[in-house]
């Protein structure tokens, strides 16, 4: 007997479908000047304007720049945009989806600082203090000038302003460290030296 090989042959046929594309009058677009609304932003309407740099829309609010592409989404890879036209049908359905809250309520970064009023007061106490000090020294240097004292009272007033203006200037030293201290608690400015 002979060798025979039987083979069966099963014969798949591949079905090919183009996935269907909304035509483009269907598609939301999104333009330069639109006024959008962007709930995760926050509750504003925003203007669109052209980033030619990098070739997208974008809205600036609160210092910062947003950008997306014409289908309102931030990439490509997004599966729903986060851009909507400025529409009744849009804000109702935010608000509904927000549980009839307008628009989350997104909380910003201040840079404000509270100091209480007892700690303001001692600023501007040491303020009038250093300020009065400054202004004798101005009136002793004047009084110099015009020779309304004689040499020993000058060098007597000289060390007194002297001492007086150390003091004055090592509590400002103080109250400047202590402020600046405040301040870098919500900034990395400070101010002086």
């Amino acid at each position: 007997m002979g060798n025979s090989n039987t083979t069966a042959s099963n014969k798949t046929s591949k079905i090919t479908t183009t996935p269907k594309i909304a035509p483009t009058a269907n598609q939301i677009t999104f333009d330069i000047g639109d006024a959008v609304l962007c709930p995760s932003v926050g509750d504003g309407l925003y203007t669109l304007f052209n980033d030619k740099e990098n070739g997208c829309l974008c809205f600036t609010t609160n210092s910062k720049t947003y950008h997306y592409r014409s289908d309102g989404k931030v990439s490509r890879d997004d599966n729903t945009p986060s851009l909507f036209h400025n529409t009744p049908a849009n804000r109702q359905a935010i608000a509904t989806l927000y549980n009839d809250d307008p628009l989350p309520k997104k909380t910003t970064e201040t840079n404000d600082i509270t100091l209480p009023v007892e700690t303001l007061k001692s600023i501007a106490s040491e303020m009038d203090g250093a300020s009065q000090a400054l202004h004798d020294v101005g009136l002793l240097l004047n009084m110099i000038y015009r020779e309304k004292i004689n040499p020993r009272q000058a060098i007597a007033l000289a060390r007194l302003s002297h001492d007086s203006t150390n003091v004055w200037s090592e509590i400002l030293y103080d109250t400047l460290e202590s402020v600046n201290n405040t301040i870098s608690s919500v900034s990395t400015a400070s101010v002086g030296v």
